[in-house]
């Protein structure tokens, strides 16, 4: 039996390759698609079905793009009038050597929602692991909010039945195989395990001992954050994204065609450190550190203005364009060659950004009164307290809340170690915001010292 799990670090996503005697199958890929093709060499298998479990929001699913390599066919959920592939429905079944694979179709995170149980009948006819997709995960269950505030309470009863009606009794000991893992936007709780079984999940998933009631009262009352870049993807996966036959191929850039380019409102992004920012940067350029690009980058990017990246020594950038890839970011067009230092050298304009430690604002507060502004999520800012007078506003959302932020007075940024903070920080300077401060360290570093915490009553 073939069985791989490819993880996408960032956004958090799992996809798989499953076959038997030569045929293989993958589940939910991502845009860059060659690992497949490659396990699948390996293991001397032809990958002739691919599945998705439903048209995900936080990435640019890859079933076009493979496909168009290994001739595959696509199958996903009939809720959807999805542009390619071909529908599936309840009952629906497929072989690949002794492993059977069928369709349950498992609603409520979307409606189109499917989960794939594998049996290998050489063994047993009982079901061996299951393909949940966004339905259920390790440690939580998948948001239930896409569909708007009207339908919060149906989304969350469908998702509620699908678990208990259709996931659950198919057996303790069967593996659940997830579409995301700890870290994932699509669920703000999954636990850090590399895998999980249904009866695991029956003792210690606190959301599967609720009531039906309770559970819908409780989704219908959250309100995670959806970043905007979540409307290109449910368009790129509903319709197809473009095809990409490889990865675009990164143009080194002099200064000259940089400056030119900053002036047709490219997009620059600083993937160096925050005190490296700090420091020194291009003008209008925004920060956000390589690790960071998976969660961040859909909050601010176009994707109609070209993109330009920042490093000091443009190491490692091919793993940066796959994570703009697999957000859809087609539009990366080069670096600036030579790093940031050839922009130092060449006696260009140079911003900074100020920094300061958290016993340095300790200081400061008791002689003045800056603007202080929280960019951490809402849960770590009502659950593990604030510095006293913040303002919080999620570093996502501050386009638009810019309003809020006056210009006339000094800003202090602090997130929870100092990287957000960057975020927020370049991004009120490219709106031209001025005498701002990150406090490097965060909350983390505030809470180390020992200095006062706040909470919400």
């Amino acid at each position: 039996m073939l069985f791989e799990t490819i993880i996408s670090e960032g956004i958090a996503h799992n996809s798989y390759i499953i076959g038997s005697a030569g045929n293989a199958a993958v589940i939910d890929p991502r845009r860059d698609c060659d690992i497949y093709l490659e396990v699948a060499e390996k293991a001397e298998a032809l990958i002739t079905h691919i599945f998705e479990t439903h048209r995900n929001e936080d990435y640019a699913i890859g079933s076009r793009e493979l496909a168009a390599r290994c001739g595959a066919g696509i199958y996903h959920g009939s809720r959807l009038p999805f542009s390619y592939g071909t529908p599936v429905k309840e009952g629906d079944t497929f072989r690949f050597g002794s492993l059977e694979i069928s369709v349950i179709e498992t609603p409520g995170h979307t409606e189109e929602s499917i989960s794939l149980v594998v049996r290998d009948q050489s063994v047993s006819p009982d079901p061996y692991m299951v393909f949940t997709g966004d339905t259920i995960f390790s440690g939580d269950i998948a948001r239930t909010d896409f569909y708007g505030i009207e339908r919060r309470s149906e989304m969350a009863g469908k998702i509620f039945e699908s678990i208990k009606n259709k996931i659950l009794p198919l057996g303790e000991g069967v593996i659940i195989c997830p579409a995301h893992g700890a870290g994932s936007v699509c669920g703000g709780e999954i636990a850090d395990h590399p895998f999980t079984t249904i009866g695991y999940e029956k003792k210690t998933n606190r959301v599967l001992q609720m009531g039906r009631e309770a559970f819908i009262e409780q989704r219908v009352h959250e309100s995670p954050y959806v970043p905007p870049y979540f409307l290109q993807m449910e368009q790129y996966n509903k319709n197809g994204a473009p095809l990409l036959g490889c990865l675009p191929v990164l143009q080194p850039l002099g200064i000259a065609q940089v400056r030119d380019l900053i002036n047709t409102s490219a997009q620059m992004i600083d993937i160096r450190s925050p005190t490296a920012f700090a420091a020194g940067h291009i003008p209008q350029s925004l920060s956000i550190w390589r690790d960071g690009i998976p969660a961040f980058a859909g909050w601010f990017l176009t994707y109609d203005q070209p993109i330009i990246l920042v490093d000091d020594f443009n190491l490692g950038l091919e793993t940066v364009v796959r994570r703009l890839v697999r957000l859809g970011y087609d539009n990366i067009i080069g670096y600036l060659a030579g790093g940031f230092p050839a922009w130092s050298r060449g006696a260009q304009e140079i911003g900074m950004i100020g920094t300061c430690s958290v016993q340095q604002l300790k200081e400061r507060l008791q002689e003045e009164s800056p603007f202080i502004l929280d960019v951490r999520d809402i849960r770590n800012y009502r659950e593990i307290g604030y510095i006293h007078g913040a303002h919080h506003i999620y570093v996502g959302e501050l386009s638009k809340t810019l309003a809020e932020i006056p210009r006339n007075e000094p800003i202090v940024v602090y997130c929870d170690a100092g990287w957000k903070g960057s975020i927020a920080a370049s991004y009120l300077a490219k709106n031209r915001f001025h005498h701002i401060t990150n406090m490097l360290g965060g909350m983390q570093a505030w809470k180390r010292a020992g200095f006062p915490v706040e909470k919400l009553p």
